[in-house]
């Protein structure tokens, strides 16, 4: 047997934590699996995995040697892929997940262009304002705002999240128009209930930094049903400046509160730190920083 695929299928079952899952994910039977683990302690001269007959567990050599394992498929991996990036141009299938409205919006025309540059590249979308396991379901990179606090991604970084004060002029005629940001505290705020701001709004001014606890009695978990809220007259909303560029320049809605401006956060790609580097995806990453960076 090839050393390297009985590596990678312990590691696949380590992984999982059995040879029945390992054998539906590498699409091999379990008995397959078992001659393959066999090999390798056969070949080591001594136990990776402990079996019963209701789990697998790894034995202490078999942590240390799964660590082994990991590392030498990685470099295995990126010699590939420094081959396939040099003899290959881009193509294939690329999954990439991004929040409804800015996908929507912005990276769906944006993908048309990149497509046009890359013929043989295909692009599944997947549009969702929860927090996606790229791993798990599969994808190849994210575009996400926020702090990057897992250990697992590589990502590079695209100009901040920056938001507008927006409301529509049958609001303003109805409640007033606010002059400083805790003005808002008396205005009814149209908020997205996912949002890492929650019903506290920051702004930087004149004077300094400044928190205001908006009030929310209608909360949307939709970026677009937001923006017609507003349109319609129920609030006022705090949204990506992009998003609303269109309503402000046609009248629909009044920037507010111009001389303070609102936190910007950070935005980045994403993807697995271990996903092979293949012409593609470094495709796919040097456009997204090209047009969002």
């Amino acid at each position: 047997m090839d050393r390297l695929t009985s590596m990678a299928v312990f590691a696949k079952v380590a992984d999982l934590g059995s040879f029945t899952a390992a054998a539906k994910e590498l699409r091999i039977s379990p008995t397959m699996i078992g001659k393959h683990i066999r090999f390798l302690e056969e070949r080591l001269g001594s136990q990776l995995i402990n079996r019963s007959t209701r789990r697998q567990s790894l034995t202490e050599l078999g942590r240390s040697y799964l660590d082994h394992c990991k590392r030498l498929l990685e470099e295995a991996e990126a010699g590939d892929a420094l081959v396939e990036e040099a003899m290959s141009a881009p193509r294939g299938k690329l999954r990439v997940a991004t929040s409804v409205a800015f996908g929507s919006y912005s990276l769906a025309p944006a993908l048309v262009r990149f497509m046009k540059i890359y013929p043989e590249v295909t692009v599944d979308l997947v549009l969702s304002d929860k927090m996606v396991d790229l791993l798990e379901e599969g994808l190849d990179a994210a575009i996400r705002v926020g702090t990057l606090t897992d250990s697992t991604m590589m990502s590079r970084a695209l100009s901040p999240y920056t938001g507008v004060v927006c409301a529509a002029p049958s609001y303003l005629a109805e409640r007033g128009t606010p002059a400083h940001p805790h003005d808002l505290a008396g205005h009814e705020c149209l908020r997205y209930p996912g949002w890492s701001d929650g019903q506290r709004w920051t702004f930087l001014g004149p004077d300094g930094e400044i928190h205001v606890d908006v009030k929310s009695r209608l909360t949307m978990n939709s970026t677009f049903a937001i923006r017609y809220a507003a349109l319609a007259g129920a609030g006022i909303v705090l949204m990506r400046d992009e998003l609303l560029a269109g309503d402000i320049a046609a009248g629909r809605l009044k920037v507010l509160l111009p001389d303070y401006r609102t936190q910007s956060r950070a935005r980045q790609i994403l993807w697995p730190k271990h996903r092979k580097m293949t012409p593609k995806l470094r495709a796919l990453i040097d456009f997204v920083v090209e047009t969002y960076g």
